[in-house]
Parts: structure tokens; sequence; C-alpha cells
């Protein structure tokens, strides 16, 4: 997918070291949660999650896939497909795929990832239960209830009815504790720049004193943007996070793509 997907919900907070505004209400601090979520999940490179859900219209994978060469020369009649490998003559299946590791045909379905969670797949107009399938490595959707991912779809149908299958999942890493204090003291100092705790005056910025002259009471403040144009924000919880994720400033995760395998269709 060219763009990542941003964050829907906010990270989850610990604000107990938090001295919030009286009258804070609880409106305001989901607000500034999520706000802190959303900024957070850009500077760190948009790879944790969860990302807002997608919803894609896949292809099921198959053993030609590893063999894209063949296409323009042999149809896919019947269940395999013969090729040439190392001067001997072997099969391929068009239904599925055996793995290094596996002794059966595996039913599997490739997925943009990492892959979070799995919202929901229907297949058809059946919704399939989370029994029904599982997540191998970071995007390998595999069928696991003894059925398989349809052969193909109908593009033109709408989802939920026959021939059709739509996955609806969510992307990024897992949060651990050393995001969940980040994210809360950044919720934090949010909160706190509103003053009254309405929500209404946004953030104030963070002044940090970098000269001051007693007698004549002169006093020089750093300049926020400078921080801010390194992607820091200057409370130290937060960078320091920020550091460890991302050290190299990374707007988005690195990808690569072939041109070999097909990727699923994005539903809009």
């Amino acid at each position: 997918m060219p763009l990542q997907p941003d964050v829907c919900d906010p990270w989850p907070v610990d604000l107990a070291c938090c001295d919030l505004p009286d009258g804070t209400s609880q409106e305001t601090i989901e607000r500034w949660q999520l706000v802190a979520s959303i900024f957070l999940f850009r500077l760190s490179g948009r790879r944790l999650g969860p990302s807002c859900p997608i919803k894609v219209r896949p292809c099921r994978r198959t053993c030609l896939e590893a063999l894209p060469w063949l296409t323009p020369h042999w149809g896919a009649v019947g269940p395999w497909v013969p090729y040439l490998s190392d001067g001997v003559w072997r099969n391929a299946s068009v239904c599925g795929c055996r793995g290094d590791c596996s002794c059966e045909e595996l039913c599997e379905i490739r997925l943009d990832g990492p892959v979070y969670d799995i919202v929901a797949v229907q297949d058809g107009p059946v919704t399939l239960p989370g029994t029904a399938y599982r997540v191998d490595g970071s995007g390998t959707l595999l069928r696991t209830d003894g059925e398989c991912w349809p052969d193909c779809q109908d593009m033109a149908a709408a989802e939920g009815e026959e021939n059709t299958l739509t996955v609806t999942y969510r992307t990024g890493l897992p949060l651990d504790e050393a995001a969940v204090v980040a994210v809360s003291a950044l919720t934090c100092h949010l909160i706190k720049g509103c003053g009254t705790g309405s929500g209404a005056c946004g953030c104030k910025p963070n002044r940090n004193l970098s000269r001051l002259t007693r007698q004549g009471v002169e006093m020089e403040f750093a300049d926020p943007t400078l921080i801010y144009s390194e992607g820091r924000t200057g409370i130290p919880e937060v960078d320091l996070w920020l550091i460890t994720v991302n050290p190299y400033r990374q707007t988005s995760p690195s990808r690569v793509y072939s041109p070999d395998f097909p990727r699923p269709r994005l539903v809009r």
C-alpha cells in the first residue's frame, strides 16, 4: 500500500504521575490521548500499531507465484502445471503450495504487513470465526479449519456477495511499556498546555531555558521549532523513546516491492 494508514484508536496511557489540572474532563483526556498517539505514530516512522483498519480483496497464494515466468507460456489447465528445474521436469500446483516445513499443501494469503491483528474475514456472505485462520510471520494469513480460500473472486461484486473474499485487518508492531510511558508523557504535556483543561487552547511550547543573566534579568529560551524540525518534542521521556525506536528519523517503514507477485486490492 502506498501510504501507511493513520491511528484511529488511542494508545494506552498511564496518567498516574501526571498532575492534571482541576476540572479536566474525560473527554479532554481522550482527545489529547488520541492526538498524542497520532503524533508518536508519525514521529516513530509509522511502524507501531495498531493502525486504522484496512480492508482488502486479496488473491490466494499459489505455487505459480514463485514461477512467474510460467504464466505467459502455460495456461492454468488442471491442478498441475509442468516446469523445468535443474534439468528435471516437475509439477507446480495451481491450487496450493507446499512449504519447506510442511508435508501438506498450504492455503494462505499474503497481506501487506506487519499485521497487528485481524478484524474480520468475510468469505462471501459468511464472516469466519477467529478459529478458522491464523497469521504466520508478519503477514501470511493461513486457513486452519480444513477449508481453503477461494481460487478467485468476483472483483465487480460488492463485499459480502457470493464469490467474494474481504479481509479487514490492522497493521503495526505491538506497543511495549516504553511506548506507553512516551505517549503518557506527551498526553500529560498536551493536556496541561490547555490551561483550564477545556481542550480548546492547544499546546503551549516546552520553553527550555538556555541562558540567564541575573543582574539584567535577561533570559534566553531555546527555539522550539529547531527541536520539532529534528523530529523531537523536547520532553525527555518522549525523545528518549523516539531515539531508540527511530534513531534515523525515518518517516515511513522501508518496503520492498516485486512486480512478480500480485498485491491485494485495497477497498476504499
